[in-house]
């Protein structure tokens, strides 16, 4: 069985990029990361294409074409952490205008002889909100990351 849990999954936050210096997976791969913690939700992110519609008189039917790919926002939801280095530079990040080299490596392998598959992108951090919620609720953090990139995946593997 190769279906899984996201338990054991991370999330690491990179340096600034720029498309030109980001847009392969060993360049991504090549890049130091810092690794969030604290994660309670990784949300979802992909490719999803933006519908462009037409109207023909001829036969008064609408016709649906594919438009632009958006790899959409990721709402990273963690516990609050205020000395955690990853939230802290998640923090850093959303004060500037710059995107960031992020990388998720999903605990998917499905054997002790193959890797975890990695996911690469660029993303602006859009958002750091901080939820205190109710009494006996865990204070949270949600970061919301806007991706600008292709989603690099770089697929499970048997180790060599």
């Amino acid at each position: 069985m190769t279906v899984t849990t996201t338990s054991g999954t991370k999330i690491y936050i990179g340096p600034a990029v720029t498309a030109a210096a980001a847009d392969t997976t060993a360049e991504f791969a090549a890049l130091t990361y810092v690794e969030v913690g604290e994660v309670q939700n990784l949300g979802e992110f992909g490719d999803e294409s933006s519908s462009v519609s037409f109207a023909s008189i001829g036969d008064a039917r609408t016709r649906k074409l594919k438009g632009a790919r958006d790899a959409g926002t990721l709402a990273l939801t963690v516990g609050r952490d205020p000395l955690d280095v990853g939230q802290i530079a998640l923090k850093a990040a959303e004060k500037t205008k710059f995107e960031y080299a992020i990388k998720v490596v999903a605990a998917d392998a499905p054997s002790a002889g193959h890797t975890n598959s990695i996911f690469y992108f660029r993303a602006l951090v859009m958002s750091g909100r901080n939820n205190f919620g109710a009494n006996d609720s865990v204070t949270t953090a949600v970061f919301n990351l806007g991706i600008n990139s292709e989603v690099y995946e770089v697929p499970s593997a048997v180790t060599p």
